[in-house]
């Protein structure tokens, strides 16, 4: 029996109003304006469902492969392709929001999944930050600080570099802002409240806002969540073990030479975000993104690469 084939999938590019041009200038994509946000990586979601670019799934999505041929993921159950890997080019400011845990959304928003996602800083401008978190001792604080519009009191800024890592979890209030190039690893999902935009217009309207809904499901007093690194030598490669939560585990892996590894995973997302090199026999590059199927058996890399690596 011939050995699997990693699945290679073709990115899916959104346009949004804090978009800019990095995707195109950074990773090579042919993006469809200097205002392209987002790069749907390893998706199945049908608001950007990635086409499968291996000749013998001609034809074929990451989602249709998930609903024909279950046996690729490990027969692993579940509507959907679980996972959504996307790389996020803020130019400005996103709008400042919240994500509901699966219980809040399976409810409100016709069963969909709730979004818990995690951050890997890929590059940031000086100076750059973040909104993660905020400052109100309670939900009435909280209610009394929105309904005031006392943003700069209530958010928690914090400052980034490149290489940075964080957890968001359901409930925590948060904003990518302007001149931060974001990898995202996440659930399935597309529920975002918005709390507040700056008062920006996307075709002469405001966008809109979900006010109730974000104060029904932020966590007050928030809670960071802490991040512990792992980091071990494996041949030619250091992994870093990012977060380990009840939806995924993410790697940062930097390959130096020979890499061989047995995940032993239903399937495992690999992104290359630097460099080059050859896995089991396939060329890869920065801005490649695959997923290699259930029973892949051993993996073997080899080059001077850096790649984010995630499974269940």
């Amino acid at each position: 029996m011939s050995k699997k084939e990693a699945i290679r999938l073709e990115p899916v590019l959104q346009e949004k109003i804090w978009g800019g041009s990095r995707l195109g200038s950074v990773f090579g994509y042919a993006i469809p304006s200097g205002h392209t946000g987002e790069c749907w990586a390893i998706s199945g979601h049908a608001n950007g469902d990635c086409p499968v670019a291996n000749p013998e799934y001609a034809g074929e999505t990451l989602g249709s492969l998930w609903k024909k041929q279950p046996e690729l993921f490990g027969n692993v159950g579940g509507e959907t392709f679980p996972l959504l890997i996307k790389i996020i080019d803020a130019k400005d400011d996103l709008s400042i929001q919240v994500h509901p845990n699966d219980e809040y959304a399976r409810v409100h928003e016709n069963g969909a999944l709730g979004k818990t996602e995690c951050w890997y800083v890929l590059d940031c401008d000086p100076g750059a930050s973040i909104i993660i978190g905020h400052n109100a001792a309670s939900p009435a604080e909280m209610r009394e600080m929105v309904e005031q519009e006392r943003w700069t009191e209530l958010l928690r800024e914090v400052p980034i570099q490149k290489g940075d890592f964080f957890q968001i979890d359901p409930g925590c209030l948060h904003a990518i802002k302007g001149g931060t190039l974001i990898l995202e690893t996440q659930q399935s999902s597309d529920v975002t409240y918005r709390f507040y935009d700056y008062g920006r217009l996307e075709n002469g309207k405001p966008r809109a806002l979900h006010i109730e809904q974000s104060l029904a499901v932020t966590q007050a007093p928030f809670q960071p969540h802490p991040i512990h690194r792992e980091t071990v030598r494996e041949g030619g490669a250091q992994v870093t073990r990012l977060v380990a939560c009840p939806y995924y585990t993410v790697f940062r892996v930097e390959v130096d030479g020979l890499w061989e590894k047995d995940w032993d995973q239903p399937f495992v997302n690999v992104s290359v975000i630097g460099g080059e090199g050859v896995l089991d026999g396939q060329k890869v590059k920065k801005g490649d993104h695959l997923l290699l199927p259930a029973g892949y058996g051993k993996m073997s890399l080899e080059g001077t690469l850096e790649l984010i690596c995630s499974h269940l």
